[in-house]
């Protein structure tokens, strides 16, 4: 899929703040940190779409960007670890769970896994939410840059087997790396034959 033209629609605070459009809609979340931001300015192949920070929980709002005029990419408060209050924290999981389960145009979420780690918690929690609650979801294991192919590789089948052991099935996997723009074509393919579809 080419991207023709990107532009930052607006930020909402709640489900009822949501953009009022038809568009298919594919939302991005990980765990604070995760590299969700690189990961939208990547796919847009844009430097500055998406705020790149530091501090995890730099994500405050659902924030929606168009993408071709013809569906969204839409940027999710982190879980996990965040300077921010108790809560201010309740506010955001409160709007991102209002999100996933009552937006009808979403067609998937893809969840961002950091490949550096052997599999959290609290990444295999949020994903055992998602299939409760029958959100459609991919994994993209995100700086699969930072550490020699073998090792991302043992962190992945690492992570996988432990899914395989709650869940029936594996969902769709992807890898990527901003830096490199590995898997930018294959998440892209994959986005455009959904929209197409």
């Amino acid at each position: 899929m080419k991207i023709a033209s990107t532009s930052f629609e607006t930020s909402a605070a709640d489900l009822d703040g949501c953009p009022s459009w038809d568009l298919p809609e594919f939302a991005v979340i990980g765990r604070s940190n995760v590299g969700k931001s690189s990961l939208l300015n990547m796919l847009t192949n844009r430097r500055d779409l998406a705020k790149v920070s530091a501090t995890p929980g730099a994500t405050r709002l659902i924030n929606f960007f168009k993408i071709n005029q013809r569906w969204a990419l839409v940027d999710l408060p982190g879980y996990g670890f965040s300077k921010t209050g108790q809560a201010q924290r309740r506010q955001f999981q409160e709007a991102v769970t209002a999100y996933l389960t009552g937006r009808p145009n979403l067609r998937r979420v893809l969840v961002l896994i950091d490949s550096r780690l052997t599999p959290q918690k609290i990444d295999l929690e949020f994903c055992q939410w998602l299939a409760d609650t029958g959100v459609p979801f991919v994994l993209v294991f995100t700086k699969t840059d930072k550490l020699s192919a073998k090792k991302v590789d043992a962190n992945v089948d690492g992570f996988l087997n432990a899914f395989a052991e709650v869940f029936d099935g594996v969902p769709q996997v992807f890898r990527s790396s901003a830096k490199s723009g590995g898997g930018r074509g294959e998440i892209l393919g994959f986005i455009g034959s959904m929209v197409a579809g």
